[in-house]
């Protein structure tokens, strides 16, 4: 496959994931972070580990790959550094949702998805271990 028909290649390994659904179905994948953007919110990049051996590599992907898998309300005001505000767009390894009315709120939710999604892939490709 062209990489440049693809969804995204680990710059590592070069393995391709064809689409978005593929990737997000890829339990060798983990979300390890999420470095904002605050002049535009969805050109924040989502950082990604492949974690095969060898190739444990991180790569990223900007938020707005994403963005359409948040159908949820969009706030005006940015409250970052307000009393507010816990800061968590500000530490790149904090994943936690936010619940402050704040324009950054849907990339948190974006971010949440995201996380969710992986989570499953991982917990539909563990197979019990069989009875001794």
């Amino acid at each position: 496959m062209n990489a440049a028909d693809s969804f995204k290649t680990c710059p590592c390994c070069g393995f391709t994931w064809a689409s978005r659904k593929e990737f997000l179905d890829d339990p060798t994948l983990d979300l390890n972070g999420y470095q904002v953007s605050f002049k535009n919110l969805e050109e924040g990049m989502f950082l990604f580990t492949h974690n095969i051996e060898p190739c444990r590599s991180t790569m990223t992907i900007m938020m707005g790959e994403f963005r359409d898998l948040y159908a949820g309300e969009m706030y005006e005001e940015n409250k970052t550094d307000s009393d507010e505000c816990p800061a968590y767009c500000l530490h790149k390894g904090q994943l936690s949702r936010c619940a402050v009315r704040c324009e950054c709120a849907f990339a948190r939710e974006v971010l949440h998805i995201v996380k969710e999604r992986l989570n499953e892939a991982k917990a539909f490709h563990q197979f019990p271990t069989p009875p001794t």
